[in-house]
C-alpha cells in the first residue's frame, strides 16, 4: 500500500513538474539576466550605461516575476527526491496489541 502511495504522489510530481518545466526555464533566464544587469550596474560609471542596465534589470524583473509559478515545479523535484528516497525504505514494525498483551500478561503470572 506504501508503494501504491509513493507511485500517486510521484505521479503528480512528475505531472507537475512537466507543466511547469517551460516556466522553470524562463525564470531561470530572467534571473540570470537580473543577475548580470545588477553587476554590471554596480561596475559601471557612464550615465547612459547605468540607465540602460537599469531598464534591462526592471524588464528581467518582471519577467522573473511573471514566473513565479515555476516554484511549484521546483516544490515538485523535492518531492520526487523525497518519494525516490523512501522508496526501499522499510516500513515500522506494528507490533500486534494482543502479542504485548500475552507478553504483559505473562510477565504478571511470572511465567
Amino acid at each position: 500500500m506504501r508503494k501504491f502511495g509513493y507511485i500517486l504522489v510521484g505521479g503528480v510530481a512528475v505531472m507537475v513538474l512537466l507543466s511547469n518545466l517551460a516556466p522553470m526555464l524562463a525564470l531561470g533566464i530572467s534571473l540570470l539576466i537580473l543577475y548580470f544587469a545588477y553587476k554590471g550596474f554596480m561596475n559601471t560609471d557612464s550615465s547612459f550605461n547605468k540607465v540602460l542596465l537599469a531598464v534591462i534589470g526592471v524588464i528581467a524583473l518582471f519577467a522573473s516575476a511573471s514566473n513565479i509559478p515555476a516554484i511549484f515545479g521546483f516544490v515538485a523535484v523535492y518531492v520526487l527526491f523525497v518519494v525516490w528516497k523512501n522508496w526501499n525504505k522499510k516500513a515500522e514494525k506494528e507490533e500486534d496489541p494482543f502479542t504485548n498483551f500475552e507478553k504483559e500478561w505473562n510477565e504478571l503470572k511470572g511465567n
